[in-house]
């Protein structure tokens, strides 16, 4: 936890640690195919491994990549945690209705932006998640469809002391429906969190209420 956290509270410098990030996978290529025929991407993760070194792999390629985030309600974590995610790219959307607008716009330009999916929705769709029904927000697929985008499963993974990050670039979902497209997605999460749990960084009750 205090090694994630410190690495996004100093997210500028993080960027620049170049050497740390072992790239590889189908999906980078796809991304940059997208950006040189002037069309957006989707990248979704989760809060495994360290998700910010997604963001800094495409900057370090001169793609810079938005991203999704929530509200915090301690004033203070909000303050420096904010901070640190718009030094990883911009532009920094909220949830809600605000920050969709904008989201749209940004992938409607040609922008790319990564979106973590290991929240719970209170109005998502009941999908499989490690082996138990989750909440889970479409929206990340309901975009890639109605824009015709690449949805691209990216994770971070440390690797050796914890300081270097096999960064993976899956191959993009197959557009079919969105609840087909999440459905996968969840399982490709899933299938990192089993390999590696303890870099599953998730302290909230993701199964609460369903």
């Amino acid at each position: 936890m205090g090694q994630t956290l410190f690495e996004i509270y100093h997210n500028a410098e993080f960027h620049t640690r170049l050497d740390h990030f072992h790239v590889s996978g189908p999906g980078i290529e796809v991304i940059e195919a997208a950006q040189a025929a002037g069309k957006g991407a989707i990248i979704v993760s989760g809060h495994f491994g360290q998700w910010e070194a997604v963001r800094a792999s495409l900057k370090a390629r001169g793609i810079e990549v938005g991203a999704v985030y929530r509200r915090q309600s301690n004033r203070h974590y909000q303050r420096r945690l904010l901070a640190g995610i718009e030094a990883g790219g911009l532009p920094i959307m909220e949830t809600g209705r605000v920050g969709t607008k904008t989201l749209v716009r940004h992938l409607r330009a040609g922008g790319v932006v990564a979106i973590l999916l290991d929240e719970k929705h209170p109005d998502g769709t009941r999908l499989p998640f490690l082996g138990r029904p989750a909440l889970t927000s479409l929206a990340a697929a309901q975009l890639a469809l109605k824009y015709d985008l690449p949805m691209v499963p990216a994770y971070g993974t440390r690797i050796g002391d914890g300081s270097d990050f096999e960064v993976d670039f899956e191959t993009p979902i197959p557009h079919t429906d969105a609840e087909t497209m999440t459905r996968a997605f969840n399982d490709s999460l899933s299938t990192r969190i089993l390999e590696h749990p303890d870099q599953w960084y998730w302290l909230l009750k993701r199964w609460q209420g369903v």
